[in-house]
């Protein structure tokens, strides 16, 4: 008897050939994508999962923060922007809403199943194609030029060719394999912060918690104090707080649980009396490493139980609550980040420096989770502080025909730290798809082109930047 030998080819059959294609379809993939192809640029949108957004709609992450600076200026713009009036069109979104953790001045919750809609609206109204439940398996360069990719799906192994390439993927999975190194996690020990799997809470009694914040303000931490606090907790339409402190503390101590956190942080979602709780710390696991993955998933659903377990137990508000869902994927905070043309620093950050080639701006605070400790380390800004990314942040030397969107950018860890957060994200995704786009209808690398090109494109659409 014999036994017939299967052998994986690359699929022969000819594929489209796009200006640009785009590497992974979350909050700033889905940015690059549309802004491409508002450009008139033939554009593909490769996605491993069945719907846009990432980690807004398949990670859990609500709500998202902050599109405004300390002083309550909005300095997030662009599509971002319009993706949340299109939210709030829908009814999916009350817009930007007062941070009642004072930790920025705005938070804007949202529907994410709404989200899912939107995002593909924008992206198909604009122009471009979509392909889900397709991952990248190999990339083929020449002579620093990306060449083709080679995706995997339930069709088998295809190639993919394209002028331009964006990778939007997070983990910079395109980039590390078209041979453009990186770095990862904090200087010196390379350790990455800690991926969180969110648990989302409903029926939770918000009035009886706001009237608890002005009975007990020492239940709460507020990053501005406590008299902001209470003043915030009173005035905005969806509740957020880092919640009972002491009563978690002693209920880890007697129920052994080791979750390293010090309180409960929790943000209600669009739809009231429900909450998403962010309080889960999975440290010391890989993101890059698929059995790391896996262990932090089952890790964070263990975790989120026993949250849910105290807070059903023993935190006012909750106790007729019930746990609707943990997500579909643990939320990564910290992987890969390419060592591009420019590296960004926290330097940079905090001094405010502008760029001939600034195409981002932000205002999010430096935002350290502890890879090894139970605190998180934060920076905050002064009232009127915006920073800002350069153009040379989006792309490495190496290959010519890439450039890199989201939180994988080149940036020092701490610098990362503000960025990676989703409206930045969300802008770094917009200016990928200008810069690309252009290059593609210039026949042109990145790295040659105008930067005020780029910046114009952006104003076009909608980025009010400060230059």
């Amino acid at each position: 008897m014999t036994q017939a030998t299967k052998t994986t080819t690359v699929a022969t059959q000819p594929a489209p050939h796009y200006q640009l294609v785009v590497m992974g379809g979350g909050p700033s993939g889905a940015m690059a994508a549309t802004m491409a192809a508002r450009l008139g640029v033939k554009t593909l949108l490769i996605e491993r999962g069945g719907f846009l957004g990432g980690t807004l709609t398949m990670m859990g992450v609500s709500p998202m923060m902050s599109f405004h600076n300390p002083a309550g200026e909005q300095v997030v713009w662009g599509l971002a922007d319009e993706m949340v009036e299109r939210l709030k069109a829908l009814g999916a979104s009350p817009g930007h809403v007062i941070d009642s953790v004072t930790y920025c001045s705005t938070v804007t919750p949202f529907d994410a199943e709404a989200l899912k809609r939107v995002l593909e609206e924008m992206v198909v109204d604009a122009g471009a194609d979509i392909l889900y439940h397709t991952m990248l398996a190999d990339v083929k360069v020449e002579d620093g030029r990306i060449e083709h990719l080679v995706v995997c799906n339930k069709g088998g192994l295809s190639e993919v060719t394209a002028d331009h390439f964006i990778d939007a993927t997070g983990d910079g999975d395109l980039s590390s394999r078209a041979g453009i190194p990186f770095e990862m996690g904090r200087e010196g020990d390379h350790a990455t912060q800690p991926m969180t799997m969110n648990v989302k809470i409903a029926g939770v009694d918000i009035d009886r918690i706001r009237a608890d914040v002005q009975a007990n303000p020492d239940h709460y931490e507020f990053d501005k104090g406590p008299e902001e606090g209470v003043r915030r907790a009173l005035a905005t339409e969806r509740l957020s707080l880092k919640a009972f402190g002491k009563q978690w503390m002693d209920y880890r101590r007697r129920n052994n649980v080791t979750i390293p956190r010090e309180y409960i942080l929790f943000f209600e979602t669009h739809e009231r009396g429900t909450v998403v709780v962010n309080s889960s710390r999975l440290q010391g696991f890989d993101a890059t490493n698929p059995w790391d993955v896996t262990r932090a998933e089952i890790e964070g659903r263990r975790q989120c139980y026993q949250i849910f377990r105290f807070l059903k137990d023993e935190a006012i508000g909750f106790e007729n609550s019930v746990l609707l869902s943990t997500p579909y994927h643990v939320g990564v905070r910290d992987s890969r980040r390419i060592k591009g043309a420019y590296t960004l620093t926290a330097d940079d950050v905090m001094n405010q420096v502008k760029f001939d080639d600034t195409v981002v701006q932000g205002a999010y605070p430096i935002d350290v989770h502890s890879p090894d400790k139970e605190a998180t380390e934060s920076i905050h800004l002064s009232p009127n502080h915006t920073y800002y990314v350069p153009l040379r942040s989006l792309y490495a030397n190496e290959i010519r025909n890439l450039v890199v969107a989201g939180r994988c950018i080149s940036a020092d860890h701490n610098a990362f730290s503000a960025i990676r957060v989703t409206p930045i994200a969300m802008s770094i995704g917009q200016a990928a798809g200008a810069a690309a786009a252009l290059a593609a209808s210039r026949n042109v690398s990145v790295a040659d082109l105008d930067p005020k090109a780029v910046q114009q494109a952006l104003q076009d659409q909608g980025a009010k930047l400060k230059l």
